[in-house]
């Protein structure tokens, strides 16, 4: 016989098409409408999900991804169960958009309402941007449900209370209304002993919210590319 208290893993109640199991663990309600996840994010379903790749998105996205190097590979999910998406154990952060936009880091979407639409952009252009390597971010726009996963708890900063500066390798998103641009340090002396987040930095400003994990991102394995970060030469998912 096993004895435990089982209870304590229920499932949560919440009704809201995006729910949070617990703080790494993701439950979504399919009858709301198809989603679209990271690949391979499943990590339970009940009742009747069904799952599809998602493909490139077309010429155009598949071009953007391959040079890029931005965006994650997804997957369609659609039915009337319920399915549960988790990744690397990362803490999970559930945002809704009312006919608005976000800039975020591919490598941190875990999913998102079918009905939004998302692309791939350059952003932090000029002298300084092009001395970053190229950065790009997914950007997803309209009216839905956005999981983004982030290594630890995350921190939020109103930028319109003041300028705000980040580590490129730690920006998990921004919000409409932010403006960001890219600050780099070549002062040699600044540069010994420190790695690129200290040299390569995002600039804040406007009206709307940065949202920061406290981390540079995960390290996969030997060989493998960090998840943190936000485009180009921060996110390394490309599909």
């Amino acid at each position: 016989m096993i004895h435990g208290n089982f209870a304590q893993y229920n499932e949560t109640t919440g009704a809201d098409p995006f729910t949070k199991q617990n703080s790494k663990m993701l439950k979504v309600f399919l009858q709301y409408g198809p989603i679209k996840a990271r690949l391979g994010s499943m990590v339970a379903y009940q009742g009747d999900a069904r799952f599809k790749s998602a493909g490139s998105g077309g010429a155009a996205k598949w071009l953007k991804k391959a040079v890029t190097g931005e965006g994650a590979p997804i997957m369609d999910i659609e039915g009337t169960g319920e399915v549960f998406l988790a990744d690397m154990a990362q803490d999970i952060e559930i945002f809704y958009l009312d006919n608005d936009w976000i800039s975020v880091n591919g490598a941190n979407v875990l999913a998102y309402s079918a009905s939004l639409e998302d692309d791939i952009q350059r952003v932090g252009g000029g002298g300084a941007g092009m001395m970053a390597g190229g950065l790009y971010n997914m950007t997803l726009k309209g009216t839905g449900y956005v999981a983004v996963l982030t290594d630890g708890p995350p921190i939020s900063f109103d930028v319109a209370a003041g300028q705000t500066f980040a580590d490129a390798q730690a920006v998990v998103m921004w919000t409409s209304g932010v403006n960001m641009t890219i600050k780099t340090d070549v002062n040699l002396k600044t540069l010994i002993g420190k790695g690129s987040g200290e040299s390569i930095q995002m600039a804040f400003s406007g009206q709307g919210f940065v949202l920061v994990q406290p981390s540079e991102g995960q390290a996969l394995g030997t060989g493998s590319q960090p998840t943190g970060g936000g485009g180009g030469l921060l996110g390394s998912l490309g599909g």
